[in-house]
């Protein structure tokens, strides 16, 4: 069996939290994708949910599917998210933003009563940074006072480029940094606040008390399942 089976695996755990009526935030990412085709199949078959969407990308694949979806600038709240992480700790702190889509996805998360993150064993990390760097949205005017702000803290970053070898600009019409985080870092909470108060960030990908259970799918098709107090 392959990673793609672990994925659907956590995707098709995940979908038995869905309940008729819910408001669900979807996230962004390979696994995203898999929850989202997991749940179009559902809907079809007469699940009635409607959706908001963390990226375009998700928004388009869920709409062509038939799933109704909503319109994030009139909601307040919704039931629950179910979103990918690039890497997840033993203390269930997350690093996202992969796909791009960071801001929105930390908007859905923090409105929803629930997250649940899907995964595979990869994204398990013993710290942040191990595998993957940290996504920084960043407004572009004044980008490069950002970079040097970020430097001179100890955050050298590399700006993210598309398929072209141009800079990436997410949804949001931002650029994205991706930080290398020191590998002896112990606080991500400490360099979350040190990156956040350089004015041109808008925010990091780091997650940290977002999720409410975590789903991690295994290559044999089982599962393991977090939840917010280690349970």
């Amino acid at each position: 069996m392959s990673q793609d089976d672990a994925k659907n695996a956590a995707s098709l755990k995940a979908l038995e939290f869905v309940e008729d009526g819910m408001r669900l935030g979807l996230g962004t990412g390979s696994t995203a994708a898999h929850f989202i085709e997991h749940l179009i199949e559902k809907c079809n078959q007469g699940l009635k949910i409607e959706a908001a969407a963390t990226s375009r990308s998700s928004e388009k694949m869920a709409r062509e599917g038939g799933v109704p979806m909503l319109d994030m600038a009139t909601l307040t709240s919704l039931d629950l998210t179910i979103d990918g992480a690039d890497e997840i700790d033993p203390e269930g702190r997350l690093v996202k933003g992969a796909g791009g889509a960071l801001i929105r996805e930390k908007i859905i998360a923090t409105m929803s009563l629930e997250m649940i993150v899907i995964a595979d064993e990869t994204k398990l990390v013993t710290h942040l940074g191990m595998k993957h760097r940290l996504p920084l949205e960043v407004i572009p005017f004044a980008a490069k006072s950002t970079e040097k702000q970020l430097l001179e803290k100890g955050y050298p970053g590399t700006w993210r480029k598309n398929e072209r070898d141009e800079i990436y600009i997410t949804d949001n019409g931002n650029w994205i940094l991706d930080i290398a985080l020191p590998d002896d870092l112990d606080s991500p909470e400490r360099s979350h606040l040190e990156m956040i108060q350089i004015p041109g960030v808008v925010d990091t990908g780091f997650f940290f008390d977002l999720a409410s259970r975590i789903i991690i799918g295994k290559e044999d098709g089982s599962v393991a399942m977090q939840t917010k107090r280690g349970e």
